[in-house]
């Protein structure tokens, strides 16, 4: 995954306009170059008219997790403690 969005886009996005076919396909596109949703839709009327909003953001770069695992008794100093 890229670390920064392509074509100089911002990470942080609002895509807005009527509930139709050309609205659905802007998210798409955004869900397609790697954006990821963020939270729900909101949906208001205007002159009769449903108008969406859909924020989407750029996925955070993955960072290496830490690893728990099981520490010998002789790799922690423990062995012969009794």
């Amino acid at each position: 995954m890229m670390a920064k969005p392509p074509n100089d886009l911002p990470r942080y996005r609002v895509l807005t306009g009527p509930d139709d076919e050309a609205f659905c396909r802007r998210v798409s596109e955004a869900l397609d170059l790697g954006y990821v949703l963020h939270g729900s839709p909101a949906v208001a009327v205007s002159g009769g008219q449903a108008i969406v909003a859909q924020a989407v953001v750029w996925p955070e770069p993955a960072t290496k997790e830490h690893v728990v695992g099981f520490v010998s008794p002789a790799a922690s100093g423990i062995v012969g403690r009794g």
